[in-house]
């Protein structure tokens, strides 16, 4: 087992940053075993050097070491490249073809961005973890591989998982053990080594002198955040490494090749934990406020129907006569006014006016088919024979009728 120093040696990494060698070595004591390995950390990190060097310790260094870029095979072939398809399994298939698992038996493979899978895959990739079985596109037959697999993502997966982006037996399955790699940002100390080493590189690929930083680009080289990382900033040496006359750079110089260097960058607030992160979160309070205005605008009508109902009323009661003024009636208002002593007596029950209902005639089978049996043996006074022959029905059956209901 190499040390790490042998190994930064052998994959020329450049740096002393502690979370970088802690990661190293993680890399160099799983790689002896078989277990899943899942390699974190954002975009332009170097996450592809891990897998290399887990193959590179373990037993499976002889065989073959496959790297695939999950995000850079379209969903509708992404199960053929990965298992193989057989001829005529779909339009174009004209022979069959071995997928990278199939290739791959007895060595690695390195799935990068893994997080991009479709889910379909997903489970597919979930088997092929659990038994070591697949299946290829168009095949109903089941086939083995004895391959090891390192998974690399610089998707935030639990947050993928809580979207359905993302499975989570499949996560767990693939993060065994999980190797974080730090930003360029955190490696503040390395970020100047780095920039030496790309530039040394560079001068010998165009044969022409190293450029080399002032102080001043120094300590800006290292405040700068590298949202790219690794990757943006060998793009940065090999832009001044081109482009520049001058192989001393200063402060000035250095600035033209960092993007957005100049713009203030401000905290934002963002969502706490616990609270809905929904995409529809801003949908719904625009349809709470609509409805609060609604609840308002309805509040605001009932008034005023309210106050036009009152002055309708009140011009109403205007024109009533005062029932409390006191009036002299006469003796022929009087008389017309009051009411006979017979009239006590007229007053009208309602319910003599309630219509009789008819109590509704039975509609049972039961019943009808009794009375038809009845009124049929009546009329042919009692000769069954006859009766039969009337209702429609056999001898028999109407014997049996006739002991069914004690006739």
């Amino acid at each position: 087992m190499d040390s790490v120093g042998q190994i930064k040696q052998r994959f020329e990494i450049i740096g002393s940053n502690l979370k970088l060698e802690r990661a190293i070595e993680k890399a160099i004591r799983v790689g002896p075993t078989d277990i899943s390995v899942l390699i974190t950390g954002e975009s332009g990190v170097g996450k592809e050097v891990m897998p290399k060097i887990i193959h590179s310790q373990s037993h499976r260094k002889h065989h073959k070491y496959i790297a695939v870029n999950c995000g850079a095979i379209p969903e509708g072939t992404i199960d053929s490249e990965l298992f193989g398809h057989e001829k005529g399994a779909f339009t174009g298939a004209t022979q069959t073809r071995q997928g990278y698992f199939e290739v791959a038996d007895g060595g690695t493979i390195f799935l990068d961005e893994v997080g991009e899978l479709p889910l379909p895959t997903q489970v597919r990739l979930l088997r092929v973890l659990e038994t070591g079985e697949f299946l290829k596109v168009g095949s109903s037959e089941v086939q083995k591989t004895n391959v090891r697999i390192i998974a690399a993502t610089n998707v935030h997966m639990q947050q993928a998982i809580q979207k359905g982006q993302f499975r989570e037996d499949l996560y767990y399955r693939l993060s065994t053990v999980e190797i974080d790699l730090p930003p360029l940002r955190e490696r503040k100390e390395d970020i100047h080594l780095l920039f030496r080493k790309f530039a040394v590189d560079f001068s010998r690929k165009y044969n022409m002198p190293t450029v080399r930083l002032e102080p001043d680009a120094i300590a800006v080289l290292e405040s700068y955040r590298w949202p790219g990382n690794i990757r943006q900033l060998r793009n940065t040496a090999e832009q001044i490494s081109v482009l520049e006359t001058e192989r001393a750079i200063t402060a000035s110089t250095l600035r033209h090749y960092l993007p957005d260097h100049n713009i203030e960058k401000l905290p934002a607030v963002i969502g706490k934990k616990g609270t809905d992160d929904s995409d529809f979160s801003s949908e719904r309070e625009i349809l709470y406020k609509i409805l609060f205005d609604m609840r308002a605008d309805i509040n605001e009508l009932k008034k005023i129907t309210a106050n036009i109902s009152g002055g309708v009323v009140s011009e109403t009661e205007a024109d009533k006569p005062n029932l409390n003024e006191t009036r002299t009636l006469s003796s022929e208002q009087t008389a017309i006014l009051s009411l006979p002593e017979n009239r006590k007596h007229t007053i009208v029950d309602d319910y003599d006016f309630a219509e009789e209902i008819e109590e509704e005639e039975t509609l049972s089978l039961h019943q009808k088919e009794i009375e038809l049996i009845k009124k049929s043996l009546e009329r042919n006074s009692g000769r069954r024979k006859a009766a039969a022959e009337e209702l429609g029905i056999s001898e028999r059956t109407l014997y049996r009728k006739i002991k069914q209901y004690d006739l």
